[in-house]
């Protein structure tokens, strides 16, 4: 059985950024920029964005972190958006999401100028990925296709069955692995919250590929899995745990204990998609940066 650990491969990918950057500089070039936005004190979120920023730090990319307080107006944020998008020496823009509820995420995606869209979920991009065209594909997305790549997961004319239909993992998922590309030419089935349950076991059972992302602690149990399936788990979940030191536990969609158990490859959580999360944030932003 086979631990696709996100670690390795996101540190692979990261390798490989650090030798461009290294030449930049080494050629008196200003290297990839990432700028990100963070409303308010999430916890979650100030994790995620601490980590970004670390990242970029060790791919030698320059960041930049702004912090609003959560009562900040939709205006105030539509202005700072504004002003990166005209800053040449901003290639990428995120904004951490969620935002608070009297701003419209919408709209504010909407503002990242698409070519600085490093999270790919701009329409104008995702339109782009649709179509199969040259574009920043979603950073989540993404990171899972790259580990595919890195592990050497074959996809073509394979069944994969995705759990969840979220635009920002499980479409664009689907999309990505039936369109014509090298992590791709699989015939996909998408099972979501109106599949009835029996369906969505029957598919998962006959998936050569199982990727789930729907936000539900150990929602895939061992009779769901295929014997020999590659099962990739999106999902984490703060599960509260009194045994724990930090008073929860980080769980997936997937029962990691059970999957093993039949299964040919697995991503473990914590240590897998999310890693990868972030090295297709950082592709993305390289990308931004040659285009500029």
């Amino acid at each position: 059985m086979l631990i696709l650990d996100g670690k390795i491969a996101s540190a692979a990918v990261k390798a490989s950024l650090l030798q461009k950057t290294k030449a930049l500089q080494a050629a008196g070039k200003r290297t990839p920029h990432l700028a990100a936005i963070l409303v308010g004190n999430n916890g979650a979120s100030e994790t995620y964005v601490a980590s970004k920023v670390k990242n970029c730090d060790e791919t030698g990319f320059g960041s930049s972190l702004i912090r609003f307080n959560d009562d900040v107006t939709e205006a105030d944020l539509l202005a700072k958006i504004k002003a990166l998008n005209e800053d040449k020496n901003i290639d990428g823009i995120l904004v951490q999401l969620p935002l608070p509820k009297h701003i419209n995420d919408e709209i504010i995606i909407e503002s990242i100028h698409p070519d600085k869209d490093v999270d790919g979920f701009h329409p104008t991009n995702i339109g782009r990925m649709v179509q199969g065209m040259d574009t920043f594909i979603p950073a989540t997305p993404y990171g899972v296709l790259l580990m595919l790549e890195y592990y050497k997961i074959e996809t073509k004319g394979k069944h994969v069955v995705v759990i969840g239909r979220s635009n920002i993992v499980g479409r664009p998922m689907s999309i990505l692995l039936s369109g014509d590309r090298p992590q791709g030419n699989a015939y996909v089935t998408l099972c979501h919250r109106y599949t009835p349950k029996e369906e969505t076991v029957k598919m998962a059972q006959q998936a050569d590929i199982l990727l789930v992302a729907v936000g539900i602690p150990e929602f895939v149990t061992a009779e769901m899995i295929k014997p020999g399936a590659v099962v990739i788990d999106v999902g984490i979940t703060r599960v509260e745990d009194a045994t724990a030191k930090k008073g929860f536990r980080i769980k997936g969609d997937v029962n990691y204990e059970e999957a093993i158990t039949k299964a040919a490859a697995v991503t473990p959580v914590p240590g897998g998609v999310g890693l990868m999360t972030i090295a297709g944030l950082l592709m993305n932003t390289m990308k931004a940066y040659e285009a500029n």
